[in-house]
């Protein structure tokens, strides 16, 4: 799980390495910022497509041979994307890195489902969404700050380099992985009848539905808060890195105790809390803080995420029973396709300001978090 746990850093850590540095790109590479800000939808509307395959693909051959693959992939196309002298070749390297890298992290999580009982998923869950969230505090902050002295080729080097050291050390658990969880063979109608089962209660329709708004407001936030901070605060790439540095460090800290007090009081009542914290974080933007309170801010966003999309995993896990790669499969292309779509929705919304789109997305988010408590009641710890 630990090996596990720093594979997802490592590709979360090259997913938000990018935000930070467009303001960068758009003066190296001569285009306008809101044309380089689609690289982020590029690589995150691939990669929640492709996890569908990835998912289905481990459930017929196997998680350890699909997951291997993947790391590999990730590996070889982020050190190539350094190779790119366009956006457009940019953009078709990221959207390459999305579709190669999508097989690790959902079948981690699927992973989990397997070793652990529901009742003890949580600490685990933990590790891998903590991972994910250190992925997104350090990505940020580092990716403004080492660009000056590597460039930002060498910050794609790094991170491709890191992805085959991990490769190797995890080749020593392909054993393990392997018997964890056996292939399970079907025809495409028994996919097709998987898809609708997992969609076909009110649970999973509840949370695949909140799993995709929350990362459409997760992701349209976090995409284009440094270009926010630069030009509201007239900031330095570095000082953007510095200032994002709070998201992510709640989850990179607490995750695998929000996942154990999930386990222990239930989900019902960390989601809806998490949901709220998160529109509260943009309210408090909206409020125009000083930028000495705006690594705070960052920290409160994180924490609307790390106290709702782990938690979403943990049900998910439970949705899926013997294809449980299928479940995660789709958990994570609706997390993705989110991610994507926020991005998306956000840029759209920029020429009417920054006030406008974060009002949105604050009201959003706020509405969707007072009708958890009621939409997820039913999430409460078994009795022991």
């Amino acid at each position: 799980m630990r090996l596990l746990a720093l594979a997802t850093f490592i590709i979360f850590f090259q997913a938000y390495m990018v935000a930070p540095i467009i303001p960068t790109l758009s003066l190296r590479m001569h285009a306008p910022v809101e044309t380089v800000g689609l690289i982020v939808p590029a690589y995150l509307i691939p990669y929640g497509i492709a996890t569908l395959a990835y998912g289905l693909l481990a459930d017929r051959v196997g998680i350890h041979r699909v997951m291997f693959a993947s790391l590999g992939a990730f590996s070889i196309l982020t050190i190539l994307t350094a190779t790119a002298h366009s956006i457009d070749q940019l953009a078709l390297w990221r959207l390459l890195t999305g579709i190669g890298a999508s097989g690790v992290v959902p079948l981690a999580l699927a992973l989990v489902g397997r070793l652990y009982p529901y009742e003890q998923r949580g600490r685990a869950l933990g590790w891998i969404f903590g991972a994910m969230a250190g992925g997104m505090a350090f990505g940020a902050p580092v990716g403004a700050l080492v660009v000056p002295a590597i460039g930002w080729q060498g910050l794609f080097l790094l991170a491709g380099g890191c992805g085959f050291v991990l490769l190797v050390l995890l080749s020593s658990s392909r054993p393990l992985i392997a018997s964890a969880a056996q292939p399970v063979m079907g025809t495409l109608g028994d996919v097709l009848r998987g898809y609708k089962e997992l969609l076909g209660t009110a649970r999973g329709r509840r949370t695949y539905a909140y799993v995709f708004l929350n990362s459409i407001f997760h992701s349209g936030v976090f995409t284009w808060l440094g270009v926010y901070l630069e030009r509201h605060y007239a900031l330095s790439p570095t000082t953007v890195g510095l200032a994002l540095l709070g998201y992510g460090i709640p989850g990179f800290l607490l995750g695998p105790a929000i996942g154990r007090a999930a386990d222990r009081w239930g989900r019902a009542h960390l989601i809806p809390w998490g949901l709220l914290a998160g529109g509260l974080g943009v309210g408090l933007l909206l409020a125009d803080p000083p930028l000495i309170l705006v690594p705070l801010v960052a920290a409160l966003l994180s924490l609307g995420y790390d106290m709702t999309q782990p938690l979403f995993g943990g049900i998910v896990t439970a949705l899926g029973g013997p294809r449980a790669g299928q479940a995660m499969g789709l958990n994570v292309f609706t997390l993705f396709i989110g991610f994507g779509l926020g991005s998306l929705a956000f840029g759209a919304l920029m020429p009417a300001g920054f006030s406008i789109a974060f009002g949105i997305f604050m009201v959003a988010e706020l509405v969707i978090g007072l009708l958890a408590f009621a939409a997820f009641r039913s999430e409460l710890p078994a009795p022991l």
